[in-house]
């Protein structure tokens, strides 16, 4: 029997990398993606510059699909120095919990809530290489959405099955005897030392 119940709402990541264009929209059409929310910090590109913000939002209104820039509440270089660690390293923990990011996060939601089938957008060709999984989406599925990444190829991979993949990076596997939430909390913040928004040292 078949059900009338909507479909849960969830929410793609797909990063651009160097990609054509018209490639990319392929992609995003091919997931049935109506909406891009643009998390980078700097939308622009010297080596890409088709995916530059105007370019991309004038790209993207030309294919029918609304573009949203969030890169101020959810781009993965924070301006506060707080949010940065004794290492110059983006604190991912930390800016999850600001205001601006809960803001950001909230925008995310709205559009579910007016049925846009919404893709995060970032310039990291793999979600394990970007703050889109490692961060917004994360925090995203914490409330309740299911997500999934748009992978170079076009094949679209769970959540699950990149956080099983941030595990083996990190060389942590589950175990009968640890704490699995725990485990995965640790696998993500060694992936986000490693991969993480650095702050340049400052200039002599």
């Amino acid at each position: 029997m078949m059900s009338d119940a909507p479909a849960a709402p969830e929410v793609l990541t797909v990063g651009h990398s160097n990609h054509p264009i018209d490639r990319f929209f392929d992609l995003v059409a091919g997931h049935g993606v109506n909406a891009l929310v643009d998390v980078r910090t700097s939308p622009f590109s010297r080596f890409a510059p088709q995916f530059n913000r105007e370019a991309l939002a004038a790209s993207a209104r030309e294919r029918g699909l609304a573009y949203v820039f969030l890169g101020r509440e959810l781009g993965g270089r924070p301006s506060d120095p707080r949010l940065v660690d004794a290492n110059g390293v983006a604190d991912y923990v930390g800016m999850a919990r600001t205001a601006e990011f809960a803001d950001g996060i909230a925008r995310v939601m709205q559009g579910l809530g007016k049925g846009y089938r919404i893709a995060l957008t970032c310039s990291e060709r793999c979600p394990t290489e970007c703050h889109r999984c490692l961060l917004v989406a994360r925090q995203i599925g914490a409330e309740g959405v299911r997500t999934a990444h748009i992978l170079f190829d076009g094949r679209r991979e769970e959540q699950v099955e990149t956080e099983a993949r941030i595990l083996t990076l990190a060389g942590k596997s589950a175990s009968l005897f640890e704490d699995a939430g725990s485990v995965l909390d640790e696998a993500y913040a060694k992936r986000a030392r490693m991969v993480a928004w650095r702050r340049p040292p400052p200039q002599s």
